[in-house]
């Protein structure tokens, strides 16, 4: 199914190197909230007994997609197999094994927009959301960064555009 999106512009603005980022972001965010909701300890007697385990196995596993996304971020503006694999402790080869199967999910999401649904009536998009709505991200991006502080276009401002 190679049919148009209806964020097809928005996503043409920017390079798919800044679409990466932006789900780089989005999914850091993603992590941030995590962890931020392991701060507080007045509600750890509503909390049921393993349920800040819960927490924790639920951010690492938040960590792990941050993770995958950071790797499709420096593929796309890019780094090599070797820059990467010297961060994560392993060798290139590994490296690009363990993050092939995202890699190839993320370039094939450029050529096929959407697969449908199990009833074939629906069409589910293939890009992660930041990417696929770029216009959405960037305004949730930077909300988020201005909430946190971190400046006005926080994330917005830094991203490469097309043309």
């Amino acid at each position: 199914m190679t049919e148009t999106t209806p964020y097809d512009g928005d996503r043409a603005r920017f390079t798919r190197q800044a679409l990466a980022r932006l789900v780089l972001c989005d999914h850091a965010v993603d992590v941030a909230d995590g962890a931020a909701g392991l701060v507080a300890t007045e509600n750890d007697p509503d909390t049921a007994a393993g349920g800040r385990v819960s927490q924790a196995f639920q951010l690492i596993e938040l960590a792990e997609r941050a993770l995958a996304s950071a790797v499709v971020f420096e593929r796309e503006r890019g780094s090599s197999w070797a820059e990467i694999a010297q961060y994560l402790g392993i060798g290139p080869a590994e490296a690009e094994e363990r993050f092939a199967a995202v890699l190839d999910e993320w370039k094939t999401a450029f050529e096929v927009p959407y697969r449908l649904d199990e009833t074939g009536r629906k069409r589910i998009p293939q890009l992660p959301t930041a990417a696929y709505d770029p216009a959405w991200a960037c305004e949730s991006l930077d909300r988020w960064a201005r909430l946190q502080n971190m400046g006005i276009d926080a994330v917005s401002s830094g991203l490469e555009r097309t043309g």
